[in-house]
């Protein structure tokens, strides 16, 4: 079951979390630098040792001080005009994302919008990718009960209930 709410990625009471990462992994920006402030220094500790992240690929981490056992931290594309297989990888980061949850016994997991914030990708476009590829994975992988998408404003809540409405 797919859920969309506008809230706070840090409070959730969820399995697992999504961190919309940068490459290093070591921090940075909007809902990245929000994770790694509620989680604590040990998750920037943790994150050190695992050498950077590929765009479209994920890691896990624990959550620390996060009321989410996981931290996945996945990297998403910097939109550049959809010529260099930004939607194929952000469809990566969901799928990935997805596995590495399943892997770990996750049955409750929230998304931010990946990269639509400083990576400029288009919100309907990453909305559209977002709902897809989370039901594409549903239908086979019936571990995970419940993934919420997390909407940092109305615009891309309506967005993500528009395209859940029209699936």
């Amino acid at each position: 079951m797919i859920k969309i709410v506008k809230d706070d990625i840090t409070q959730l009471n969820v399995d697992a979390i999504v961190n919309a990462a940068n490459n290093s992994l070591l921090g940075g920006g909007g809902v990245d630098g929000a994770i790694h402030r509620a989680a604590g220094t040990d998750l920037l500790a943790e994150c050190r040792i695992l050498n950077g992240c590929k765009t479209g690929e994920a890691k896990m981490t624990k959550g620390y001080k996060l009321p989410a056992k996981y931290v996945i931290h996945t990297v998403g594309p910097i939109w550049h005009g959809g010529q260099q297989n930004e939607q194929a990888l952000l469809q990566s980061c969901y799928e990935k994302s997805l596995a590495l949850a399943v892997d770990h016994d996750v049955t409750t997991i929230a998304f931010p919008a990946i990269s639509c914030g400083i990576y400029a990708f288009p919100k309907d476009q990453a909305a559209k990718i977002a709902v897809r590829s989370i039901q594409q994975f549903l239908e086979t992988h019936h571990q995970i009960k419940t993934v919420y998408l997390v909407a940092f404003d109305d615009d891309m809540r309506l967005l993500y209930e528009n395209e859940l409405n029209n699936t």
